[in-house]
């Protein structure tokens, strides 16, 4: 049996999440785009929950196409309030739709949006060594540093602590425990 972090418990969508994208180093922008936005919805929910959700996201919000949200007006905000199949929070589809706005900003100016994220972390992942779930840090100095340039950009729902999710997600750090599977296959 597969050792894993403990926070993949035993549900199995929870579980291909873990083994198969969480860490996993993505420069794609239209993946970076879809979590930045996924776990600022998650904010003060689990994150099971939005796992649950993700397929209903994808379809409300055009496959993750930043240019269809940026579009978004008081139709489709109305639309989204509607779904249940995502989190209908008003503030967080605000936000959604104008991180759209200011994710396109950012690849016009960096070329995309890949390159300006990823100087946050050094270029590169960083490779921690956590020994248990107790030592991963909620938030860290680069994300602190995201956080603040991503706000300066008018993105919403970007504190550190999503920042940090965020990095752990993309695979920016390697947060997976040093005795789960993962670790060992994402630190070569």
């Amino acid at each position: 049996m597969k050792k894993r972090c403990a926070w993949a418990g035993d549900d199995p969508l929870c579980i291909a999440y873990h083994d198969g994208e969480w860490g996993v180093p993505s420069r794609d922008d239209r993946h970076l785009f879809e979590m930045l936005i996924l776990e600022g919805a998650q904010a003060g929910l689990s994150w099971i929950t939005i796992l649950r959700k993700r397929e209903n996201y994808r379809r409300a919000f055009a496959h993750w196409d930043a240019e269809k949200v940026a579009r978004f007006g008081e139709k489709d905000f109305a639309r989204l309030m509607a779904d249940a199949g995502i989190v209908r929070n008003r503030l967080k589809i605000h936000a959604a739709i104008e991180n759209a706005k200011a994710f396109l900003q950012v690849r016009a100016e960096f070329g995309s949006f890949d390159r300006y994220l990823w100087p946050f972390g050094g270029g590169a992942p960083m490779q921690n060594k956590r020994r248990t779930i107790a030592d991963l840090p909620a938030r860290s100095p680069e994300s602190d540093a995201m956080s603040r340039d991503l706000k300066k950009r008018g993105f919403r729902f970007v504190g550190s602590t999503i920042c940090y999710a965020f990095m752990q997600a993309v695979g920016m750090v390697n947060d997976h425990v040093t005795s789960c599977f993962r670790y060992a296959e994402l630190s070569r």
